[in-house]
């Protein structure tokens, strides 16, 4: 493929990023362009936020009938719009329009669209599922993707987090109704609000207040006070830090090995994996193509990888990365 046809099949998807991805051969490339075009895009965002803007005004009550129904309009607009969009983003797919629905994004925002007309007649229903329509914002920006992954993945570890908190909380209120019920029963009367008192004092809101009005009963406040704070209270915050930015890293990691392997776009900017051997996509026999298509050209990778180390544009711990990777492949 020659750099114009390249350049000519190449995209930027997501706004506020330079990194880019070149359109497989079986899209409308034309059409491709102009959905991921910028302007494209920044429709696409002024009519979610135009929307999320005419919802939020029909929350209010007592609106002047005219304003209520622009809101309403203005509405109904919006989803006309998405299907609209939806069904030229299938199209754009060209001979193989299943391939839409393999990215998540594609199918939440299809998901969305679909369910608006059979969601019409139930009232709460709707409006939420008309609110999820405000999340398809994300689909255009990146990085707010790689947060939201993160966000999923943490969910399992702070799972085991809140157990093994919970369980630490249910000793500190017990003891704390042995230490302080019949003195201070409105905040350690029995286990229940004594968990109450001790989960708003995880954000360490009215502490000093509970830590003094403790030591004005027993001594020993001094102590199950600071243990709550330092064992319970920072243990916590410490965890929560080190489990989110875990999972941003993997989230990270997983998104670029993805994209790598696709020769899309990742966080350095764009790899293309051209294959050995392989001059262009035109007059190849589909067998050969199939053959090939493990032998990618590591050499070319690694001087891209050079090239980008040198212009300091790309992150290098994921460069360290993709080079261990290109390195493992040789090995193998």
């Amino acid at each position: 493929m020659t750099a114009p046809a390249r350049d000519r099949s190449t995209v930027s998807p997501g706004l506020f990023t330079s990194a880019t991805v070149q359109l497989p051969p079986y899209r409308i490339q034309w059409l491709a362009r102009f959905m991921y075009g910028d302007a494209f895009e920044f429709l696409v965002i002024g009519v979610i936020i135009l929307n999320a803007s005419a919802l939020a005004v029909l929350t209010y009550d007592g609106l002047d009938p005219t304003t209520e129904a622009l809101a309403l309009f203005i509405d109904r607009v919006a989803i006309v719009f998405y299907t609209v969009e939806v069904a030229l983003r299938i199209v754009s797919y060209g001979s193989k329009p299943w391939m839409f629905f393999r990215n998540g994004w594609n199918v939440f925002d299809f998901l969305i669209v679909v369910a608006i007309p059979f969601l019409s007649g139930t009232t709460v229903i709707f409006r939420l599922v008309r609110l999820l329509r405000i999340l398809r914002i994300f689909r255009f920006l990146p990085e707010a993707r790689i947060l939201m992954l993160s966000m999923i993945k943490s969910v399992s570890p702070l799972a085991n987090l809140a157990v093994l908190i919970g369980f630490l909380m249910f000793i500190y209120a017990m003891a704390g109704v042995y230490l302080f019920g019949e003195q201070a029963p409105e905040r350690w009367g029995d286990v229940g609000t004594a968990m109450l008192t001790l989960t708003v004092m995880l954000t360490l809101e009215n502490f000093p207040d509970a830590f003094l009005g403790g030591l004005e009963i027993t001594p020993w406040a001094l102590i199950y006070f600071l243990s709550y704070m330092f064992f319970i209270v920072f243990t916590v915050l410490n965890v929560l830090i080190g489990i989110v930015i875990t999972a941003m890293d993997n989230a990270r990691d997983e998104v670029t090995a993805e994209r790598a392997a696709e020769g899309g776009t990742t966080a350095t900017g764009t790899i293309l994996l051209p294959r050995s051997g392989a001059g262009g996509p035109a007059g190849h026999d589909p067998a050969t193509d199939a053959a090939l298509a493990p032998l990618v050209d590591l050499d070319a990778l690694a001087a891209e990888l050079d090239d980008l180390d040198r212009a300091g544009t790309a992150s290098p711990d994921h460069i360290r990365r993709i080079r261990d990777e290109i390195a493992r492949l040789r090995e193998g």
